[in-house]
Formats: C-alpha cells, sequence, structure tokens
C-alpha cells in the first residue's frame, strides 16, 4: 500500500487523518505546525508526539523532503540558484533574491515543461511531470533552512507551467497562505502562465488576491506562434479576454511579462502594436531582456533598444518597468542549471 504525501495535506485533511487513527484533532494541528512552520522532515523530530503515534505515522505516511544537490551563488548581487533532487530522481530549481522589501524566492511547478517555448531552456526536453503540493513548498522551506532568513514573497515562475499543475497549484497556494503555515499574504504570490485559457478563468473565479503574471512575449497571434507553441491552441485574443475576465473578477493588476528578443519583437512597430494591445487595460508591463540560451540561436536587444521599447510605451499610458537582472553569472535563466546538470 503506498503512503500517504502528509505535508501535501491541508489542515483540515491532516485532522482527519489524525481522527481516523483514533487521534484528538489537535494531534492533527501539531504535526501540521512540525511540518509548515517548523520545517521537520521526519516524524522522530515531532518532540510533543508519543512515541507509539510516531512510529504509527511512519507506517502510514511519508515526508517529502528535497535533498539540495547544489547551489550556485552570484559574486554580483548574492542571488542563490538551487537544484533540487525529488524522490524519484528527477531534478529542479528554484532561486533566492534578495530585495529591499525582502526575500523573493522563484520556484518550479513542474519537472520539465512541455510549452515548448522558443526561447525558454526549461522545455528542451519536454514535461517529465507535475509536483505535488508537498514538493512546491519543500523548495521554499530548503531555502529559508538554509539561509536562516524568511521568504516574504514568492515567484511561481520557473520550470514549469503552473496553471498545466493547476489542483497541485491551488492547494499549494492553499498552504502557503494558511495562517497555520508560512502565512505568506496572497499579495505577495505571483502565479505565471503562458496563457492557458481555461485555467486563467478557473483561477480568476477564485477570486484570490494574487497577482497573475502573464507571458505575452510578442503583440501579435502570427508573432506568439512563432515564440510560443501554446498560442496555436490559445490564440491572442483569448489570452487578452481571460486576462481581461481575471481583472474583473479580482480587481487585480495584470502583469504582462515581455521578453525582448533581438531582431524579432523588440522594435518600434512592436511597441506600437504592444501599447495598442494593451490600450486601455490596467496593466504592468515588465520588459525582460532575454538570457541567451546556448541551444537557441536568440539574442538580448541591444541596451538602447530596450530603453526605446520602453519609452515607446510609456509615451503611450503603459505602466512599464525593465526587469533588474540578478544572477547573471550564473545559470540564471530557468531551467539552464538543471539542463546543464542533466548533460553532466
Amino acid at each position: 500500500m503506498s503512503k500517504t504525501e502528509i505535508k501535501s495535506l491541508t489542515l483540515p485533511e491532516v485532522e482527519q487523518l489524525l481522527v481516523s487513527m483514533g487521534e484528538k484533532p489537535f494531534r492533527g494541528r501539531q504535526i501540521y505546525g512540525w511540518l509548515h512552520r517548523r520545517l521537520a522532515v521526519s516524524f522522530e523530530e515531532m518532540t510533543d508526539l508519543s512515541g507509539k503515534l510516531k512510529k504509527a505515522l511512519a507506517e502510514r505516511c511519508e515526508i517529502t523532503a528535497l535533498k539540495t544537490e547544489t547551489v550556485q551563488v552570484s559574486k554580483i548581487d548574492g542571488t542563490r540558484k538551487y537544484l533540487f533532487a525529488l524522490g524519484d530522481g528527477n531534478m529542479i530549481e528554484s532561486v533566492l533574491m534578495r530585495y529591499q522589501h525582502g526575500n523573493s524566492v522563484c520556484i518550479s511547478s513542474q519537472a520539465g515543461c512541455r510549452m515548448g517555448c522558443k526561447f525558454c531552456a526549461s522545455t528542451l526536453d519536454g514535461l517529465v511531470r507535475n509536483l505535488t503540493a508537498a514538493e512546491m513548498l519543500d523548495q521554499i522551506y530548503c531555502i529559508q533552512k538554509d539561509t536562516g532568513e524568511r521568504v516574504s514573497h514568492v515567484v511561481v515562475m520557473g520550470t514549469g507551467e503552473p496553471l498545466d499543475n493547476f489542483d497541485n497549484l491551488f492547494t499549494f497556494i492553499s498552504m502557503l497562505t494558511d495562517e497555520h503555515g508560512l502565512h505568506i499574504s496572497q499579495r505577495n504570490l505571483t502565479i505565471s502562465t503562458c496563457g492557458i485559457v481555461p485555467n486563467m478563468r478557473k483561477l480568476a473565479d477564485k477570486q484570490l488576491q494574487l497577482t497573475l503574471a502573464v507571458s505575452l512575449h510578442a503583440p501579435t497571434q502570427e508573432q506568439r506562434e512563432g515564440l510560443m507553441p501554446v498560442a496555436g491552441k490559445y490564440p491572442l485574443e483569448q489570452v487578452m479576454d481571460a486576462a481581461r475576465y481575471y481583472f474583473s473578477k479580482t480587481g487585480r493588476r495584470i502583469t504582462y511579462e515581455y521578453a525582448l528578443v533581438g531582431g524579432q519583437n523588440d522594435g518600434p512597430k512592436d511597441a506600437a502594436a504592444l501599447a495598442g494591445l494593451l490600450k486601455g487595460q490596467n496593466c504592468h508591463v515588465n520588459l525582460i531582456p532575454v538570457n541567451p540560451v546556448r541551444e537557441r540561436d536568440y539574442v538580448q536587444s541591444e541596451r538602447e533598444t530596450i530603453v526605446n521599447f520602453k519609452n515607446k510605451l510609456e509615451k503611450c499610458g503603459i505602466n512599464v518597468t525593465i526587469r533588474r537582472e540578478m544572477g547573471r553569472d550564473i545559470d540564471g535563466a530557468c531551467g539552464q542549471l538543471r539542463k546543464r546538470y542533466a548533460e553532466r
């Protein structure tokens, strides 16, 4: 009989599990606190449980605990990139970035990715499997334990398409923001998507206060299809409708991620087209100088081109920033560290 992955259970589910084992519900709250506040990785660490209960739990349940395979630390800004080994040997990446407003962790939601975006290393070997809620949470827990510092902001923008793993993602969100766990504010959580329209709408209906970041990367359907195969299934018009729907249901401003690729989507006409596409929306554009991937021939736009693109959008009334590049001297782009490890 397969064991229950207890770290993926919500508090009510843990309480229910303990009741089914003949225990009082408060035992469930104790165990949940050990797992999600004290960050225990074994039942033996839970000192206020009886030996009999620890043994019964160990026989029935397992605790997800990622193994840190390697850590790269940027000499430029202190960004830390982690390669974690899952229980089945698959590898995932996470990144810790330190800002004035607090520590932000970018986590993966899948081992690999099937979206096929042309400028991304995460998708080169396709999708292996979805991550469980516990595997997503434990990336944050491992980083907190490694640094001894609290994480205040979480971005689900690492390897994988979060909305392609919707159910586990939603459980992860519920547990991350739960007052009995790390209790990170929904407003300090960002979920990225390349435009899975049905699940954008499904997330909107949950009426959460998190930020939705839509990976746009092109102002027209034709250009987007050239960079992002998913655009063939979910056309740009549908993605924009779903984004407007998200805003109408949550009141949360949409962030549009736009990776600037030299000679592909960074010209004055592209900026004008993007401004036209976003006209009238309450949104923010995050311009990303693309991080070159060895297996692709895409190059980063010139600095002057990036600044001109930003200025054009601002003149059209679009709220825009250029993403601060962090960890550039390490394998900073999504999937790079995992890919290099697999090659070795």
